[in-house]
Parts: C-alpha cells; sequence; structure tokens
C-alpha cells in the first residue's frame, strides 16, 4: 500500500466535507450530529490511512465511517420509548447508497435550508461556507472582516434556529425560490471566490471549491433557467476560472492579469460565458452578477493587457454601483479608473473608503502610490497589506512589491 501523507487527506477533507455533511444531514436530519460525524471520520482517517493507504473510494469511506459513528450514537443516547423509530431510522441509513446521484440534490438542499428567510443574512451564507465550503470559523470571519468569536456565535445560534424551528431540509417549491436565492448566489459565488483566492494555507488558488461553486451553478442553472442573476453568477465563474491556470508561474508566484500568459486562458470556458452574457444582455434584466460577468468578458475580449477596453469597463463599473454601492465595488472601480485617467485620479477615490481591515485595499493603494513615485508611503501600505494576508503565495508577491517601493 502506498503511504499516505497529511496533505492527501486534507486533500480529501477539503474536496469531500460538504457533500459528506450534506449526505449525513438528509440520514439523520441533524446538522451538528452530521458535522461531529464526519470529523470523526476524519480522525479515524488520520489514524488509519498512513498505514492501510488511500481506500478505492475515499469520499465513500468517510461517508459510511461517519454514518456509523453517528449510528452508534443515536444507540447510546436513545431512550427506551424511542428506540423502535429511531431502529427503523438506522435500518434505511444503513441501505441507502453512499455515492451517486443523490450526493448532488443533497448539496443543493443543504445550501437552500441554510438559506432560509427565517435566518439571519450573515448567518445564512456563513452557515452555508461552514458546512459545504469546509472552511473554518476563522476562515469564515476573515471573509466577513468580524472577530472570530462572533462568527462563532452567529454559527451556533444559525444551526439552533434550523433545529428548533424544524426548517425542512429540501429543495423549495418555485414561489419559495426567490426569498432565498439572493443568498444561495451569495454563498456559491463566496465558495468561488475562496478557492480563486484562498483566504490562508501555501496555495493561491483550491480547485476543488473552484469546480464545486461551478457544478452548484451549473445545478441553479438547470433549476432556475429563466432567472437572469442566476445566469449571471455563471458567466462570471466561467469567465474568472477561464484564467485559472495563468494565475500562477512555474515556480507558483501570483501573475497579476496584465502579465498573465493569455494563450493559457481556457477558450471554452470564455466561449460559453460570453454566450451567457450576451442571453443576459437581451433579456435586459440587468443585476450585479450579470454586470461582474459583462465586465469580465470585456477582459476576456482583449487579446493583449494593452488592447483593454478600460473605458467600457469603467461604465460597467459606474453601473454596478448603482445596483449594488458597496466600498469594495468602489475600489474594484479605482483599479480601472487608474488605467483611464491615470493613478492620481485612482487614488483620490480610495479615500473615504471604509476598507482598513481589507487587504487588497492597501495593496492597490500601494501600487498607486509606486507609480506616483511615493515609494515611503507605498511601502507602509504594502506592509500594512502584508499584516492582513494569511495566504503564503499573496504574502510573497506583496513582499515583493516592498522592494519594488522601496527603490521607487
Amino acid at each position: 500500500m502506498p503511504a499516505v501523507g497529511g496533505s492527501e487527506i486534507e486533500r480529501v477533507f477539503r474536496e469531500e466535507y460538504g457533500r459528506a455533511v450534506a449526505v449525513l444531514v438528509r440520514a439523520f436530519g441533524d446538522i451538528d450530529l452530521a458535522e461531529e460525524a464526519v470529523q470523526d471520520s476524519f480522525a479515524v482517517a488520520v489514524e488509519r490511512w498512513p498505514s492501510t493507504g488511500l481506500p478505492p473510494s475515499p469520499a465513500g469511506w468517510i461517508i459510511t465511517t461517519a454514518r456509523n459513528r453517528a449510528i452508534d450514537r443515536f444507540r447510546r443516547e436513545a431512550s427506551r420509548e424511542d428506540r423502535h423509530a429511531q431502529a427503523a431510522l438506522l435500518l434505511e441509513s444503513r441501505n441507502e447508497p453512499v455515492e451517486g446521484g443523490p450526493v448532488r440534490d443533497d448539496v443543493l438542499r443543504l445550501i437552500f435550508t441554510c438559506c432560509h428567510p427565517a435566518l439571519a443574512a450573515s448567518a445564512q451564507v456563513a452557515l452555508t461556507l461552514r458546512l459545504l465550503g469546509g472552511l473554518t470559523t476563522t476562515e469564515i470571519a476573515r471573509a466577513f472582516l468580524v472577530p472570530e468569536a462572533t462568527m462563532a456565535q452567529r454559527l451556533v445560534r444559525a444551526k439552533g434556529k434550523i433545529r428548533d424551528a424544524k426548517i425542512p431540509y429540501r429543495v423549495p417549491g418555485e414561489s419559495e425560490l426567490p426569498s432565498r436565492l439572493r443568498a444561495v448566489l451569495s454563498v456559491v459565488y463566496l465558495i468561488f471566490n475562496e478557492g480563486y483566492s484562498a483566504s490562508s494555507g501555501d496555495r493561491l488558488v483550491r480547485d476543488d471549491l473552484c469546480a464545486e461553486a461551478i457544478r452548484l451553478g451549473r445545478l441553479l442553472a438547470d433549476l432556475m433557467p429563466d432567472e437572469p442573476e442566476v445566469m449571471g453568477l455563471l458567466a462570471l465563474m466561467l469567465l474568472t476560472d477561464s484564467r485559472r491556470a495563468a494565475r500562477t508561474g512555474a515556480d507558483g508566484a501570483l501573475v497579476l492579469l496584465a502579465d498573465q500568459d493569455r494563450a493559457a486562458w481556457d477558450r471554452g470556458l470564455i466561449a460559453e460565458g460570453q454566450a451567457i452574457v450576451r442571453e443576459c444582455l437581451r433579456r435586459n434584466r440587468p443585476g450585479p452578477y450579470q454586470i461582474q460577468a459583462a465586465i469580465n468578458a470585456v477582459h476576456s475580449d482583449a487579446g493583449t493587457a494593452a488592447g483593454t477596453d478600460w473605458k467600457q469597463i469603467v461604465v460597467l463599473y459606474d453601473q454596478l454601483l448603482v445596483l449594488a454601492p458597496n466600498p469594495v465595488v468602489a475600489l474594484n472601480r479605482a483599479v480601472a479608473v487608474a488605467e483611464v485617467h491615470g493613478p492620481e485620479a485612482a487614488i483620490a477615490l480610495l479615500e473615504g473608503l471604509d476598507l482598513e481591515d481589507y487587504y487588497l485595499f492597501h495593496a492597490v493603494r500601494a501600487d498607486l502610490l509606486v507609480r506616483l513615485g511615493r515609494g515611503v508611503e507605498a511601502v507602509a501600505a504594502y506592509e500594512r497589506a502584508i499584516s492582513l494576508t494569511t495566504n503564503a503565495t499573496e504574502r510573497a508577491f506583496l513582499e515583493r512589491g516592498v522592494a519594488r517601493a522601496a527603490e521607487s
């Protein structure tokens, strides 16, 4: 048997955790139990796999082991009065397949359960990222720019609300979809973003999360093909993902959009994404995801960085700010303005943005300051960005920026 290292087990955890939790929630109807059982099964894997080797189906092994752990707990805790009911549940659970068709539906059901309107909006997205994205509480807190303790409380309250309110574990009917759609789309997009730019760790990109988000986007598109924002999100992810292979060099270092090898972009994903954008334009029901997809379509149209239609991108960001006014959009617009009107005009736009704890704000500001020849200020901005960064690849890129700024 080939040896199984910790990195291989971590890979399986990242790829299979969410689906395993979804299957266990379907089987037992209890989110806490499902999470604990899946975590226990991975703890067993850490003990056994280094000596026994990777099983033929790691996902099936994890789900089966987690299910057996949950069943053992049920047996220990069940009262005499409910033993018959539990026995029926256990029998049904043991006979269900651990892989195959139901898995995709399980994931989608769990997303809609977590995005029930009875839950606070901030908790809806955070809980789904925890259960399906496999993100830690620390990672989610960082994404929401809140303390870890605050996020932990939100997650506990959300799971308690689902249990106490007996929120059903299912894809809602057509009449219920609109009230949950916004949160569902946010969840899928945040899973994709965590995959495309991992908030921590040694790797810049987590391929498993990118693939899972796009898979979920396709499922939503099949479920709601007439909803423009669903299609817009799918197009946005496809167009963004088309550049994934070019985002790092042979040495693993981050490569900015302007410096990427555009021959490495996935032309199939670009063609599919652009076709969806054109269909969205024909429908003429614009929304934030559609506009972001259109921005990425403009980037994908350019054969070279110099050939990018930045004026069109600024116009699209103007529209996006009307529909989704927030400081991150304003920051991205400033980057586009710098290409049209220069760094001085762009840096003026950064004043007053409430993004002091967002590393990209300081990274963008540092780059603009370098272009203006204000090296001392740029070094300070880069150092602030580094202090807020926990991804090793991004940190290395920013450290190179410090050296460049010191020379300017």
